[in-house]
């Protein structure tokens, strides 16, 4: 997709001229038996123009089967994390895709991505169905489905709601918890901890049992100080963190004293 920096303007004005290079934007082509997606795009972005920016939050959650709603709308959000700034091509060339730019949660690096191959159904029809021979994908790093809904929190109640991210997570029954746990000990980002207990507390999943308590990750812990995350909302005293009522859960069970 991108120049070959072994080749010459005058070369590749030829492969232009004969119809074997499309052009997209300034040294940035395409061949025209190929058909761009947003996944061969970030697959160059990453291994040909070596960018930081990996697919993660709600993209990584669905492209590794963890989608709650299916979308709705014609145009695809395809959520990006790195320092790089977006290419401008990216909106030129995939006119159907809009992508979304997030810096990276503090403190994490590479911890928690992963290696991720697609296969475009378009190369898989191409390709002579010989036994032994690897059909050709498009590989890029993602985050990791424990990386990508600590994203995902990251948002709440900004762009994502508390219900929606409580959703997701009930369809996480199979977390890493050491993968978890790594991840916490590295995000600084008080909000997101607490919000990650706070969420997982309400479920009884076999992971959540093989992490340590929040106050004992590390010398920051839960951090100091209120947080008032949604207005009108109700604070939970445990996690120090303004809650929606409606998911506001009481400390402890209410006596009824009325016969009394």
């Amino acid at each position: 997709m991108r120049q070959d920096p072994s080749m010459d303007r005058h070369a590749v004005d030829n492969l232009l001229k004969g119809r074997q290079l499309e052009p997209i934007a300034h040294g940035v082509y395409l061949r025209p038996s190929t058909r761009m997606n947003w996944e061969s795009a970030v697959a160059s972005l990453q291994n040909m123009f070596r960018l930081d920016l990996t697919p993660g939050g709600l993209t990584a959650l669905e492209q590794q089967g963890f989608a709650h709603y299916l979308p709705i709308s014609h145009r695809r959000q395809v959520h990006l994390f790195g320092k790089d700034p977006l290419p401008k091509w990216l909106i030129t060339g995939l006119p159907d895709v809009e992508f979304v730019r997030h810096l990276p949660l503090p403190g994490l690096g590479a911890t928690g991505l992963v290696n991720f191959e697609y296969e475009t159904q378009e190369r898989i029809l191409s390709r002579p169905n010989i036994p032994g021979q690897r059909k050709s994908a498009w590989p890029f790093t993602l985050s990791s489905p424990e990386r990508a809904y600590l994203e995902v929190l990251q948002d709440v109640p900004e762009t994502i709601s508390f219900k929606h991210a409580e959703q997701l997570l009930q369809g996480m029954t199979t977390l890493s918890p050491r993968v978890m746990e790594r991840l916490l000990r590295k995000c600084t980002q008080v909000k997101v901890r607490r919000l990650f207990y706070w969420m997982a507390e309400r479920h009884s999943y076999t992971w959540l049992k093989k992490l340590p308590p929040a106050e004992t990750l590390d010398e920051l812990g839960l951090g100091s100080g209120n947080r008032m995350l949604i207005k009108g909302g109700r604070l939970d005293a445990k996690y120090m963190i303004t809650v929606p009522e409606d998911m506001w859960t009481p400390p402890a069970p209410i006596t009824d004293k009325s016969g009394s």
